[in-house]
């Protein structure tokens, strides 16, 4: 027969494997549904592999970007990015915040002690036969099961913080390789248009020679000399404004490295080459895995969830346990005295009754942050499905744009080349060749655009499967 004290020692034996183990009032954190299209929009009007063993976003920046020097300028930024090391801290200090907010899982213990002493001299007087000495030496500790998971869901709801940071730092990552690589195609784009603006002025200059020769011989009127030169100081003007952005674009580069503004090295004659026209894509579904906005936003998410445990376990009993024990004495030898030893314990059971609806209030506010995250994710998913597909779709298009430009510029070329001789030969009037010169010089810089526009396809849609973060 099992006695009274026996059952009393089991049933509190119960209860302390039941605080040990504890429960957990929050919710388990479930992903949301969302449908993936079965395929990308825009890649079927485009040269693009869908195998699903492999992606463009999989790779290596270093295997999209080949030109020397901008591999250079995007090691540069990686090693040097304000951005990117801001980003590199905010994850220290998410780590840290992890370890605070899990610490309160443990107990805590302190120790300290004290001690008075005094010696008086026998110059005053009055005999002291010994020193007059006090202290204490003691030990406490104290400890708030967590019972209903308060402290585990917040360090879940920290971790997830710190997932979300992680995943922000690739993100910022991402965007860096993007943008080192956008701008450095700009500025190749703004030198080919330096380049043709300076051979434009080579011709017009020869052309405004040609007329002065013609006018003072009578063959024209002094109106065509103004006209040849109308042109020449149409071209000239362009040179500063085009020298200016193409510094500019430096200077955004040099930001983008961490460095003072100064010059960049940007010759590399095929920056500006068509992207090749078997890029894989993989499929949709892989994209929500592979982006790190996605990822960043799922951690949120789950931040969030864990805090509808933190706001829930806030309605049940708190319990608080703390305990001490010490030693002391009037006198060095006595303060570890046995004799003069004190311990004592105590534990505390909280309830909250009336709060004025403030935790009803906590419990609805991370239910609807819940909801917003949600939201949130689902956005950010849709997003990623946007972007690539408005990859795909000008990736397609600004091709074909670009092939048709070259034939503008053919045929520009064709007709400024006839119009000169019409007007040598005395057939038309320097009109014509002033139309045609113009139209051949807009034609030439259109088409640089649609170069330029064209390779940026392939940072767009690398950037939008999630290619560039990796390491």
């Amino acid at each position: 027969m099992i006695s009274i004290r026996s059952s009393s020692l089991i049933g509190i034996s119960a209860v302390l494997v039941l605080l040990l183990s504890g429960c957990n009032v929050g919710p388990k954190y479930v992903r949301p549904n969302y449908t993936a299209p079965p395929v990308f929009r825009g890649a079927d009007d485009t040269s693009v592999s869908s195998d699903p063993k492999g992606s463009l976003g999989d790779q290596q920046w270093s295997a999209i970007y080949r030109e020397p020097e901008l591999q250079d300028l995007i090691r540069k930024a990686l090693a040097n990015n304000y951005d990117l090391r801001i980003a590199a801290q905010r994850i220290l200090e998410a780590q840290a915040q992890v370890k605070i907010t899990r610490s309160q899982q443990f107990p805590s213990a302190t120790i300290g002690g004290t001690g008075i002493g005094a010696t008086l001299p026998s110059s005053l007087g009055t005999q002291i036969p010994s020193p007059l000495v006090n202290g204490s030496f003691n030990l406490s500790a104290a400890w708030t099961p967590d019972f209903w998971g308060l402290y585990r869901k917040q360090t879940e709801a920290a971790r997830a913080q710190l997932l979300a940071q992680t995943w922000a730092r690739r993100a910022v990552r991402l965007t860096l390789v993007q943008q080192v690589a956008s701008t450095y195609l700009q500025i190749r784009a703004l030198d080919r248009q330096l380049e043709i603006t300076k051979e434009t002025i080579k011709v017009r200059q020869d052309s405004v020679g040609l007329t002065k020769t013609l006018e003072s011989g009578g063959s024209v009127p002094l109106s065509d000399v103004r006209q040849a030169e109308q042109l020449l100081y149409t071209a000239t003007s362009q040179v500063p404004q085009i020298e200016e952005q193409i510094q500019q674009q430096e200077n955004a580069i040099s930001f983008l490295l961490a460095e003072n503004p100064g010059p960049i090295a940007h010759k590399d004659p095929n920056a500006l080459t068509p992207p090749p026209q078997d890029l894989p894509t993989g499929l949709p579904s892989q994209l929500l895995e592979r982006r790190p906005d996605i990822q960043q936003a799922e951690a949120t998410l789950i931040a969030a969830n864990a805090q509808i445990g933190v706001a829930r376990a806030q309605f049940f009993p708190n319990l608080s346990i703390s305990g001490s024990g010490g030693v002391g004495g009037d006198s060095l030898s006595s303060i570890f005295d046995p004799a003069g030893k004190t311990i004592y314990g105590i534990g505390t059971l909280t309830q909250p009754l009336f709060e004025g609806g403030k935790l009803r209030g906590q419990l609805q506010l991370s239910k609807e942050t819940k909801e917003e995250m949600v939201l949130n994710y689902q956005k950010t998913i849709a997003g990623a499905f946007r972007d690539v597909s408005n990859a795909l779709i000008a990736l397609n298009k600004l091709r074909a744009y670009r092939e048709q430009q070259e034939k503008v510029v053919e045929a520009a070329q064709d007709a400024t080349r006839l119009a000169r001789v019409r007007y040598q030969g005395g057939s038309t009037s320097y009109l014509e060749v002033l139309t045609t010169d113009s139209q051949l010089y807009t034609a030439q810089l259109n088409l640089v655009n649609a170069q330029q526009a064209e390779a940026l396809t392939l940072v767009q849609l690398y950037g939008a499967l999630g290619g560039g973060w990796q390491s």
